[in-house]
């Protein structure tokens, strides 16, 4: 057992043995020999991560260079900067199994949008990042300027205007982590989002041009070119936490360029991990085990492959906390 790691890392190592708790310990070390390798990492981020406040363990990620590039929802890209300019506003429901009709109505009429057990406040969250981020969507549209979603996001962080709304230790925000490195991030279906819908309604009231806002596909066309250029070597490896978009669109951009390109030695993602519930037989995407991935040109015979069948809250910062060595 390693003596240079940290009390979390010392205890999975020495109690996750067996069964899903292997499986975690098994990634986790595919996942660090992958980057002593010399292999680059995407990490693909479904769900309400940022909400579960993922960013208390993603940012160090970040800034200790053990991600190379993200892909996540709308959800995911805006409410890390909710929960950073709003945290003491949140409203905490441990016990939501018991909500009633009513009660999830009384929870909207006083401006609080429930996820599980955690409500967002839409005044102190949504009303206050809405504010700076249409003043650089409008500066962009009438500049004939077009960037795509987390480009705004980051000039939003990196500006300094939120400074003055920060409610949590910064450092914990992995939204202004990946700001501060100009971390490449993709966010395929953003319009399914807080933010996506805002843009959505000044678009329809005529004060925006959908222009001004980069599409998916034209998050596929810039994600191509970055695999390209990142994939030679040891390659790319791809660790999803949950299902979703965020892990199916980024996975395909390998078929695409082998199939639809014509790139046939492109080389296929050299490491996969999949922290997930969902269940095979029902036949979603999320929860294929990683062979069928094979069948689909995302993943080689001896790619490593690795799936963790739990809850991606518990199991995600056990991971990362060994790969800080903590």
């Amino acid at each position: 057992m390693s003596t240079t790691r940290g009390p979390i890392s010392q205890f999975i190592e020495r109690n996750y043995l067996h069964f899903n708790a292997a499986a975690l310990m098994d990634a986790a070390k595919g996942y660090e020999t992958h980057l002593l390798e010399g292999g680059k990492m995407m990490v693909t981020l479904a769900g309400a991560m940022s909400t579960a406040e993922l960013g208390i363990s993603l940012a160090e990620m970040i800034r200790e260079g053990k991600i190379d590039i993200i892909s996540c929802t709308g959800a995911n890209l805006e409410e890390d900067i909710m929960n950073l300019v709003a945290h003491s506003h949140y409203k905490r429901v441990p016990h939501y199994r018991d909500l009633s009709p009513q009660d999830e109505w009384d929870l909207l009429e006083n401006h609080y949008n429930r996820v599980t057990d955690t409500c967002i406040p839409e005044e102190e969250a949504f009303r206050r990042l809405q504010k700076h981020i249409h003043k650089l969507w409008k500066d962009a549209d009438t500049a004939g300027e077009r960037y795509f979603p987390h480009e705004y996001m980051y000039k939003m962080l990196l500006s300094g205007d939120l400074e003055q709304y920060y409610e949590i230790d910064p450092k914990n925000s992995w939204m202004l982590a990946a700001a501060e490195k100009n971390l490449p991030i993709v966010v395929p279906g953003w319009e399914d989002s807080t933010m996506g819908n805002i843009f959505a309604s000044y678009l329809i009231k005529g004060e925006l041009k959908a222009t001004t806002m980069k599409s998916g596909i034209e998050y596929m066309a810039w994600l191509a070119d970055w695999y390209v250029k990142n994939s030679s070597g040891k390659g790319i490896g791809f660790f999803q936490i949950g299902g979703g978009i965020a892990g199916d669109f980024p996975i395909c951009v390998v078929p695409m360029l082998y199939q639809d390109m014509e790139m046939p030695e492109i080389p296929f993602w050299s490491y996969f991990c999949q922290i997930s519930d969902s269940t095979t037989s029902y036949g979603s995407y999320s929860g294929a085990v990683p062979n069928e991935k094979i069948t689909w040109g995302k993943l080689d015979i001896d790619t490593p492959k690795f799936i963790v069948e739990s809850d991606a809250t518990i199991v995600a910062p056990l991971i990362f906390a060994w790969l800080l060595k903590q």
